[in-house]
């Protein structure tokens, strides 16, 4: 019999780099990190996640069993559905809803069978056409209907991970998206702020997650990232990786990249530039198609491949929108995906493990917050 774990483990599985995060379930001042190399391709994973099991190990003092992932890929999914029904006037109970999600969730599992579900995010309630952002207590209702987002990740992606960890004896317990995740957290940062957008330019994506009064209300992905700068920068300078992503990441702190490759600073500069721009470009129109509050938004820029823009780039952009940074910690990317573990988004329906459900399809299925 496994006994039961102190520590509750989160790998952030990033395309070019693994992070891991270890936190006390008894005491939150008890907590380990570890962050692996960067790397092109995946050839070097295995030892990376077995390096960083072996020293997290080491320092919990506890054999990893399970661990829970974070994950983003340029091929995840937004999906929005709405759903309606007819109550009559009667109470307003939990398994109304649940009937709801369940089946808006067969709709996805059927038509979307590649995909996995990560999240399951009810966006608003609207009860005999007044909406509400949460489900309200005792009240009587003709008709309900819920807007529903559920973020996908392609299943070959988790199988992936979840072989890469079975190969050491490991479990996976949840999947994440890296993305919403760290968004969920952040916001915490903008209280004073009611319309925001993060921008998580990660390896091979762009990530855009929106917000009204700390509620999501959108998310998007652009299969465009930080390797497509790195990408153009060799095929236009015939370089190769790693000195096209010295030059990307260095420009500005080590100015003789350049010189030993004989290429003028403002030619990499330009070429660096035109690719960021387009990508802004492309996230600010996807802001403006799909919220009404573009002029009025804070937009927050994250993940590795925003590291570039430290090279004050932003001060060059040709449209009036402004960016500001948000410089991550290892801790505070790990921290996101606990925090969202804890449960405390409310607008987020939690599926209860399978190995649960013996007292009916409804009654262990679905736990929601109010």
């Amino acid at each position: 019999m496994i006994s039961e774990k102190n520590f509750e483990v989160y790998f952030d599985c990033g395309s070019s780099k693994i992070r891991a995060g270890a936190f006390n379930k008894e005491n939150p001042d008890i907590f380990f990190y570890k962050e692996g190399k960067s790397f092109f391709d995946h050839s070097n994973i295995d030892s990376e996640i077995q390096r960083i099991i072996t020293s997290l190990e080491v320092d919990t003092e506890e054999y990893l069993n399970d661990v829970n992932l974070m994950i983003d890929s340029s091929e995840m999914l937004s999906i929005n559905i709405s759903l309606l029904k007819k109550l009559d006037g009667t109470k307003l109970i939990k398994e109304d809803i649940q009937f709801l999600v369940q089946d808006a969730k067969q709709q996805i599992l059927k038509n979307y069978i590649d995909q996995e579900i990560s999240h399951i995010i009810i966006k608003r309630y609207n009860i005999d056409n007044i909406d509400y952002n949460y489900l309200p207590n005792s009240i009587n209702c003709n008709i309900i209907s819920l807007d529903i987002l559920f973020i996908c990740i392609p299943k070959k992606i988790v199988e992936y991970y979840k072989e890469k960890f079975s190969k050491l004896d490991i479990s996976i317990k949840n999947i994440f998206c890296s993305s919403y995740a760290k968004s969920s957290h952040y916001i915490t940062n903008f209280t004073f702020c009611d319309d925001i957008s993060f921008i998580d330019i990660g390896f091979n994506k762009t990530s855009i997650i929106s917000y009204f009064k700390n509620e999501i209300t959108f998310f998007d992905v652009i299969p465009i990232g930080g390797n497509h700068v790195t990408k153009d920068l060799c095929s236009v300078l015939k370089l190769d990786v790693q000195d096209a992503e010295n030059l990307k990441l260095f420009i500005d702190k080590d100015s003789h990249l350049s010189k030993i490759n004989k290429i003028p600073i403002n030619l990499i500069q330009e070429i660096i530039f035109a690719r960021t721009e387009e990508l802004l470009k492309l996230c600010t129109k996807s802001i403006n198609l799909n919220t009404d509050i573009l002029n009025n938004n804070k937009i927050i820029l994250i993940g590795e491949g925003s590291k570039i823009f430290n090279n004050k780039f932003l001060e060059k952009i040709s449209f009036s929108q402004e960016f500001d940074l948000f410089q991550e910690t290892l801790e505070s990317i790990c921290m996101s995906a606990y925090k969202l573990g804890l449960r405390l988004n409310k607008q987020e329906v939690v599926t209860v493990p399978k190995k649960h459900t013996k007292q009916g399809i409804f009654e262990k299925f679905f736990h929601f917050f109010s």
